[in-house]
């Protein structure tokens, strides 16, 4: 790693004795900083809510954005409590879990399970309590900043967490690791690139979304859950959620299985609609030139 790079671990490594709840206030000065500063994330969460209650799904509305921003902050903050010390010391936070069941059930059929987390709450916590009951694989997308991915892998090293690449061997090992029984954690809700995959409605609206969650669940028969885990009020903790995919997720019909997924991730969203990362670019390419990137600042002609 670079000096910045090793600067900034240092930073999150000691910032991670301070408690939760001082570290959640901080995040929320952050959320205020962004919100007074009319920063970039301001813009698109206000964009995001703005276009969620055009359509009536709006989890949350437009008044909570400057809240939506303080989750965010915390998020930010939040990891550097995650990534301090063994990962049993982080597990402690967790104060409850819900659907426990289905995991050990998923595990038990041995026919392999993708854990598809959401953009919501605390996820790389969630990776750690997956972790402790099982041998897991998260897929993740390198940062644009390369000098930050050492950082993840260092920060993200001390569990039994293996960082795949999304990326063709990557992919392929997924396959393989399915097949054997092993478990898979993917976030179903990043854009893909242009032409890789298929457009399907996100809270009412056509979202260029992954295949690669229902293409693995078709091709494999892995058992698909949802999970996350919910931030509490001050910095109480958190409380992991897994719950079960509806069922045209593994379907051959692409633009069914992706709308079944999409689905799965608004059904968590709904449960902390604050948590969520609405300051993300998710519908910014759109199924016809003919229609308007919604986060362009350009003036339309």
């Amino acid at each position: 790693m670079i000096w910045s790079t090793r600067l900034l671990y240092g930073v999150l490594w000691l910032a991670g004795f301070l408690p939760l709840r001082v570290l959640h206030a901080f995040g929320i000065v952050l959320g205020d900083i962004a919100w007074f500063s009319r920063t970039r994330e301001r813009r698109i969460t206000e964009i995001n809510l703005t276009l969620l209650e055009t359509q009536k799904t709006a989890p949350t509305g437009h008044a909570e954005a400057r809240n939506v921003l303080r989750e965010m902050g915390k998020s930010l903050v939040e990891v550097a409590k995650v990534w301090n010390g063994r990962p049993e010391r982080a597990l402690r936070l967790v104060r409850e879990v819900l659907g426990g069941e289905l995991f050990e059930q998923a595990l038990a059929s041995g026919r392999g399970v993708i854990i598809a987390a959401p953009h919501l709450g605390c996820w790389e916590l969630l990776s750690y309590w997956l972790a402790a009951r099982t041998p897991l694989a998260i897929v993740y997308r390198p940062p644009r900043n390369p000098a930050i991915e050492p950082l993840l892998l260092k920060a993200r090293g001390a569990s039994r967490v293996e960082q795949v690449r999304a990326e063709g061997a990557g992919v392929r090992g997924l396959y393989r690791r399915l097949v054997a029984g092993g478990v898979v954690g993917i976030l179903p809700d990043q854009q893909p690139r242009q032409g890789e995959g298929e457009f399907a409605p996100f809270f009412g609206i056509e979202a260029l979304t992954m295949v690669l969650v229902p293409r693995l669940a078709e091709r494999t028969g892995a058992t698909v859950l949802f999970a996350f885990a919910e931030r509490l009020p001050r910095g109480a903790g958190f409380r992991i959620h897994l719950r079960e995919a509806p069922q045209q997720i593994a379907g051959t019909d692409l633009v069914a299985a992706c709308t079944a997924m999409n689905r799965g991730v608004e059904d968590c969203v709904r449960q902390a609609p604050l948590q969520y990362q609405w300051h993300y670019k998710r519908y910014s390419i759109r199924p016809s030139r003919a229609q308007r990137n919604p986060y362009s600042t350009r003036k339309p002609d």
